[in-house]
């Protein structure tokens, strides 16, 4: 249990002497008159406190996470140029929102803040005795930052960032890995890249990498989209497929355009196309073969034998001599061309192959029909052949669809003979061709009223820049104004009341009261005075007396304005 004692409020005796202490600090009759004027500071304080925060333009970071070196000079460029900078908590260097514009653009020309080395400089910091590794990685960085550097002086491009995946180099030829890239740009407001400047920064990056191809760089851009697609030399794909097709349209809407714009006015006319374009490649290969053919190639033998030469001469003598020349003769009807053979009738292929001389026969030799007994032989055909490739080339319209809506013109249809020469002429800016089924519709109608667009009209007024210290302004006066009418004016006022207060006589001190604690107490009403006590009070003095009737009257006026009632008409005559 805590011995503390506790008073009979219920509150502890440390907490409650301090309270009675700074009650009876603020009761002492010095201090209370000096409160309202203590109150009235306050007030004044808070106000301007108010207005000071109100007043003052809001911040916004210009630049953070800067070094020191970089952030003395870019507050001492900025102080220069009469633009007030700050630095916050975080140690950014903050200007008025007003003027963030103006001092980006400053610092920019100034070439602030000059950060970190950046480019091909890194090398100079790195120190002696680093790895390979560390060599590699700072030389890859310094070429990703220069690439960056490169993109950046693009017109379109306000930043840029490149990541280079360079694998290391191997000894086998299986292992070896196509290096690649990864660029993401930062448009300008309101600007777009286009396909030629993809292609420039495609090929940019990879000829600055060795073994890179342009297929293994990627494009992308802040929104997250792909700028590079791989593949953008194939028509078959969809996104190029439907910007093929816009832009054939995009061609004949120019035609049309300029066509009618001197004609009808460029205002008073709308057109469509719709182009079905045929992106299909297609590829047709064809063969064909003679079916007789040519003789290539033969090879066989064949054996016949023909009459036997009766023995002549003389015994002994010419035993020896050799037989007379023998030739070839067909043994068939349908024979072949004669071949040159030995003595057993074999068939040399070479001799049979077309283009080959082949020996004339001799003169001398008669020749001796013989009988074909048996053959052998293996033929070889060269066959007549033809081959014809066709291939159609992407991108013939087959089918186009165009319409074109005039205005009326001083609210009458135009005529029948005017619509049918638009209409020629329309077909003929075309191409139209009946046997693609081509449409061409042209229609008069009146137009609705369109409200007129003011390209020469600049932001809406609450964006202007002068809205927001205007609204500063008037919230700051709505501030001081509420101060002057909910806090000073009372104030005077109830000084004001205390001072007349205090110079006029207090009617209790008159009446007989006391003062307590500063405070005028009445005196204690008197006792009621009865009809009694007025009949006796004849034995008393004056002054008694005329109390006593004050008193009858207070307490009872009805009866007090009867008796004088009474006393009037006793008076009259």
């Amino acid at each position: 249990m805590s011995n503390v004692p506790v008073p009979a409020n219920g509150m502890p005796q440390a907490l409650a002497a301090p309270l009675r202490q700074a009650t009876s600090l603020l009761g002492q009759p010095a201090v209370r008159r000096a409160m309202p004027f203590l109150f009235l500071i306050g007030l004044a304080a808070a106000g301007w406190l108010a207005w000071s925060m109100v007043a003052t333009a809001p911040q916004r970071i210009l630049f953070a996470n800067l070094s020191d070196a970089d952030k003395a000079s870019v507050t001492s460029a900025l102080d220069s140029a009469g633009i007030p900078s700050a630095i916050d908590g975080s140690g950014s260097v903050t200007v008025a929102e007003d003027q963030y514009h103006k001092a980006r653009m400053l610092l920019a020309s100034q070439d602030l803040p000059k950060g970190q080395p950046g480019g091909y400089q890194i090398l100079d910091q790195l120190p002696m005795g680093v790895s390979r590794a560390v060599e590699g990685e700072r030389l890859r960085q310094a070429r990703e930052t220069e690439l960056a550097r490169s993109i950046q002086e693009i017109d379109s491009i306000a930043e840029a960032r490149v990541h280079l995946a360079t694998p290391e180099a191997s000894a086998f030829v299986r292992d070896h890995a196509q290096p690649s890239a990864s660029v993401i740009v930062k448009l300008q407001p309101g600007r777009a890249l286009g396909d030629a400047q993809i292609r420039a920064i495609v090929n940019l990056v990879a000829s600055s990498v060795p073994r890179m191809a342009p297929e293994s760089v990627t494009i992308v851009d802040q929104m997250g989209a792909l700028l590079s697609k791989s593949g953008s030399g194939d028509p078959s794909g969809s996104d190029n497929r439907i910007d093929f097709q816009r832009r054939v349209e995009e061609k004949y809407r120019t035609q049309l355009v300029q066509l009618l714009t001197p004609m009808v006015g460029g205002n008073n006319f709308t057109a469509e196309v719709q182009a079905d374009v045929n992106l299909d490649e297609s590829q047709a290969t064809r063969e064909s073969y003679d079916k007789d053919g040519t003789l290539r190639a033969e090879q066989g033998n064949w054996t016949g034998s023909g009459e036997k030469e009766a023995p002549g001469g003389i015994p002994g003598a010419l035993s020896n001599t050799p037989p007379p020349p023998s030739t070839l003769t067909s043994p068939n009807a349908a024979a072949k061309q004669p071949q040159p053979s030995g003595p057993n009738g074999t068939i040399n292929s070479a001799a049979s192959t077309p283009g080959v001389p082949q020996p004339a026969p001799s003169a001398a030799a008669s020749p001796e029909p013989q009988t074909k007994q048996s053959d052998s032989f293996s033929r070889a055909y060269d066959l007549g052949k033809e081959v014809s490739v066709t291939r159609q080339v992407p991108g013939n319209v087959k089918r186009l669809s165009v319409a074109v809506l005039l205005r009326e013109e001083s609210g009458k249809p135009r005529s029948k003979i005017e619509i049918d020469q638009i209409t020629q002429l329309v077909r003929a800016a075309m191409g139209f061709d009946p046997a693609r089924g081509d449409v061409v519709t042209v229609i008069s109608r009146k137009f609705n009223p369109l409200p007129e667009l003011n390209d020469a009209a600049g932001p809406a007024w609450y964006d202007a820049a002068w809205v927001p210290l205007v609204a500063r302004n008037v919230t700051a006066l709505l501030i001081a104004v509420l101060v002057l009418f909910l806090g000073i004016r009372p104030l005077t006022k109830a000084l004001l009341r205390k001072r007349d207060d205090a110079a006029r006589p207090n009617p209790a001190l008159a009446m007989g009261g006391v003062a307590q604690d500063g405070q005028y107490v009445p005196p204690p009403a008197p006792p009621p005075v009865s009809i009694d006590m007025l009949q006796s009070a004849d034995t008393r003095g004056y002054e008694e007396r005329v109390g006593m009737v004050r008193g009858f009257t207070r307490d009872n006026p009805a009866r007090a304005a009867l008796a004088v009632r009474d006393m009037i008409k006793a008076d009259a005559p």
